[in-house]
């Protein structure tokens, strides 16, 4: 065991030129220019306290394992889902907080050519979008769910969408501001939105359910709670639990003249309804590539398959998780051995 550690330690060393070695062999032999590069960030856990990991720290756990510290992961990968580089992070870092730095390494191999830069939407933010921008960089990124408030007349219309594939629709539209170099990919998916439309159903009985038993215990006689800021509190608790369907159920805590909980006024605005109706299964992309062809644009962003694919295959054939190194740099060694198994 000791002599296969010292190895680690060696091999971790030389990260950097193993990375840069292989890249140009890809380049070599299949001209490459690497003008696509897809990046995103997982994260793995470890068996033990992981007390002489520097960074090792309790975060959002992509694998449903909150109770152990991690790392997190940002994979540079290309399209065909070859890994180009790995950094390890601290397992609390925000994923909006690496793109910066990790731009910069990449351009320090390749230079800072215009190249398309294609991640989801746990990476974006102003500050980074405009970081991209100054470095004469394309991007193509997902984009939160409520911005699509700002098309709901586009995805009313029924015209200009082009069929990229069977059950899904896309369309370029401008920016709501109609300033600057940017559009809008506006997506929409059956399949998608079918789904979409069964979690919320189900989010809804869920919720109506909890609140019509608190709203019958209430209009009981004998009922012992009656104090309206405790009710409002048991209902947000049900609330946090079906976020979805909590946008759209409005709760009202009746009291009578003791200004006591006496039961529960439940509407759900037509308004809410038909908007939510009108975003299930859509989607928006944000880019400033000079391309207008919406199904060149999303099969572009659908090239972020290949960096998850990469990180499913790491986990669950190479061994990537859990993690039984204790040492910062072991961990780290660990990781290039997956990456470069992989």
């Amino acid at each position: 065991d000791d002599r296969l550690y010292r190895g680690l330690d060696r091999l971790g060393k030389h990260k950097d030129r193993l990375c840069e070695h292989l890249m140009q062999r890809y380049r070599d032999w299949f001209g490459v220019r690497f003008e696509f590069l897809l990046y995103d960030v997982t994260s793995t856990y470890f068996e033990g306290q992981a007390l002489g990991n520097t960074k090792a720290a309790r975060g959002y756990s992509r694998d449903q394992r909150s109770d152990c510290k991690q790392v997190c992961i940002g994979l540079v990968c290309t399209p065909d889902g070859l890994p180009l580089n790995d950094e390890v992070f601290a397992g609390n870092r925000v994923d909006v907080t690496t793109v910066e730095e990790v731009v910069r390494k990449m351009e320090a191999r390749f230079g800072q050519a215009e190249r398309i830069w294609v991640m989801d939407r746990g990476m974006v933010s102003e500050a980074n979008i405009d970081f991209l921008r100054a470095r004469n960089a394309r991007y193509i990124v997902g984009t939160p769910k409520a911005e699509l408030r700002h098309f709901e007349e586009e995805l009313v219309e029924k015209e200009n969408w082009s069929e990229v594939q069977q059950g899904l629709e896309a369309r370029v539209v401008e920016r709501p501001d109609g300033e600057g170099c940017e559009k809008y990919v506006l997506c929409r998916s059956q399949a998608r939105g079918q789904k979409e439309k069964a979690m919320l159903e189900r989010q809804m009985n869920r919720l109506t359910e909890e609140l019509m038993k608190i709203d019958t215990a209430l209009r009981k006689s004998t009922s012992k709670e009656r104090d309206p800021g405790k009710i409002e509190r048991r209902i947000g608790r049900w609330q946090g639990r079906n976020p979805a369907a909590a946008r759209l159920v409005e709760v009202v805590v009746l009291q009578d003249e003791k200004r006591r909980a006496s039961g529960l006024q439940l509407s759900c605005p037509l308004e809410k309804g038909s908007k939510s109706d009108l975003a299930k299964g859509a989607y928006l992309l944000r880019t400033n590539c000079t391309e207008t062809d919406p199904e060149k644009l999303w099969r572009w962003y659908m090239q972020l398959t290949q960096a998850e694919a990469a990180f499913r295959t790491a986990k669950s054939d190479i061994g990537l998780r859990p993690v039984y190194h204790q040492k910062t740099e072991r961990v780290e060694a660990h990781l290039l051995v997956c990456f470069l198994s992989l």
